[in-house]
């Protein structure tokens, strides 16, 4: 990275790897990724770049690894008995929505950026129908399990981890065929992805929470993530009425990538109340993490509430929701 200049990409909340961003005239820019904690092990960096690399290399819409001058997709230095891992990748055309103040490409309608999410995601979770791993990533059970859910939230919430237990049962029994399950993004939403405001392609990348999971988790993902567009409408009906349209726009744009029976669409409800537990489970972590006491904000006693009192699609049609505060609820005691 000779005669390149870099700055610190700002940590969010819960940021698990410190990240630059290296940029030089006439080249194309370069992200930098320093791993320090130690979650995770080398086999699980290697299975994340490999999968990285092999969606690059078959047409998937990713930034791709650079590798190392060894040739390597990751590196090991150790510094005072302490472990870190860095990996290099190419830095997506084109800008986040957020950085572009949620304004998609002029003269465009929103609905090519609706039917671009899905079309993308469905050629991801095609190529990975077709991926056999050297090194292997985790499995969604291997952490979101009835143990460490036992472990990590505390005994007060009893409701809660009641519920938690049964949707863990529930989707234990779900079936794990070729075309049901395999390796997913688990974080696909427009913080982890580019748009080349020219084009509209979009660019995937931080596959760091990357595993083996149901491909329907992160469908499920992009419907929540849909509710941004319409989530300060009053009526409900009306919000209904936009996900409906949304959401098959988007299905077009993943159905023309990789098939999808009618009958995983039945299991929408129950994956958006998959990534409910996800949520939960990450809020607990962060503030174990950061040696905090274990609190409930409005936010995450939204996420509760809806999860006690099974309140499906993330409670945004249920009397529960406010438009003036979306996805808040009165503090949750512990």
């Amino acid at each position: 990275m000779e005669g390149y200049e870099f700055q610190l990409i700002p940590a969010h909340d819960g940021g698990r790897n410190v990240v630059y961003i290296f940029e030089k005239e006439g080249a194309d820019a370069r992200v930098l990724r320093i791993a320090f904690l130690p979650d995770r092990s080398r086999e699980d960096f290697l299975g994340e770049v490999e999968y990285v690399r092999y969606l690059f290399e078959r047409g998937g819409s990713v930034s791709n690894v650079v590798s190392s001058r060894k040739g390597n997709l990751l590196e090991e230095i150790t510094h005072n008995n302490h472990t870190f891992y860095i990996c290099l990748f190419e830095k997506a055309k084109g800008k986040r929505l957020v950085d572009n103040h949620y304004q998609y490409r002029e003269g465009v309608p929103i609905t090519e950026y609706y039917y671009n999410c899905g079309k993308t995601l469905g050629k991801l979770h095609n190529l990975s129908k077709g991926y056999t791993p050297v090194h292997s990533r985790h499995h969604f059970s291997d952490k979101y399990n009835a143990e460490y859910i036992d472990q990590l939230i505390p005994d007060s919430l009893s409701l809660l981890k009641e519920k938690l237990f049964e949707l863990l049962t529930t989707i234990e029994g779900l079936d794990k065929n070729r075309d049901s399950y395999g390796m997913v993004h688990f974080d696909y939403n427009d913080g982890n992805y580019s748009i080349d405001m020219d084009t509209g392609q979009i660019t995937v990348y931080d596959f760091d929470n990357s595993c083996y999971c149901w491909y329907m988790f992160d469908l499920a993902g992009l419907w929540t993530s849909g509710v941004g567009w319409i989530q300060f409408e009053p009526d409900a009906d009306k919000r209904r009425k936009f996900m409906d349209e949304y959401f098959q726009t988007v299905l077009a744009g993943y159905r023309s990538e990789t098939e999808l029976e009618d009958s995983m669409l039945d299991m929408v409800p129950l994956f958006i109340k998959v990534s409910l537990l996800e949520n939960i489970v990450d809020a607990f972590e962060v503030m174990r993490n950061n040696g905090e006491e274990p609190t409930c904000d409005e936010e995450l006693s939204y996420l509760i509430k809806c999860m006690e009192d099974d309140i499906p699609y993330k409670g945004f049609f249920h009397e529960i929701y406010s438009c003036e505060e979306p996805f808040e609820y009165e503090v949750h005691d512990i």
